[in-house]
């Protein structure tokens, strides 16, 4: 009789897992849809655009095209357009290091970094706003169990 109750958990623990997983995307695409419309409404960009200034951001010495694709996860092609299009808006520059002609180094401007900190600044007061309505224990018990998550696949990998 325990096996079938041990089976039986086992399937109920398994619906609870897929129900995690499509809250998690439900909630996901919530947040990002309504962080896409701001995007477009108020600075009339784009969440891809937002995503390669956010990693070059962090990278004051600039980053290889190869290295963009890799931090997003997308391939070299979705990351050229982006670029190309912000090389002509003057907000970053293409840089070929003399070592390595085949190599291109993509870093801000000086304008491209006022830009992006004010992008920055206003796309965190908007996840504040979004998610005002969780309090800090909501926010920091799902930050323990996020991480555990990811640790968890990351170890799978």
């Amino acid at each position: 009789m325990a096996d079938v109750e041990d089976q039986d958990a086992l399937r109920q623990l398994s619906k609870n897992r897929l129900r995690l997983w499509l809250r998690l995307i439900k909630s996901t695409r919530l947040v990002e849809d309504e962080v896409r419309r701001r995007l477009r409404g108020d600075f009339g960009t784009t969440l891809p655009r937002f995503d390669v200034m956010s990693a070059l951001s962090r990278a004051p010495d600039g980053l290889k095209m190869k290295d963009i694709s890799r931090l997003l996860r997308v391939s070299n092609g979705n990351i050229t357009g982006i670029v190309d299009k912000l090389v002509d808006d003057g907000l970053v520059l293409r840089i070929i290091p003399p070592q390595d002609r085949r190599t291109q180094i993509i870093q801000f401007t000086d304008r491209g970094r006022q830009e992006f900190e004010t992008l920055a600044q206003t796309h965190e007061s908007w996840i504040d706003e979004i998610l005002g309505g969780l309090n800090a224990d909501d926010v920091d018990g799902m930050i323990r169990r996020l991480d555990h998550l990811v640790h968890a696949l990351e170890e799978r990998q």
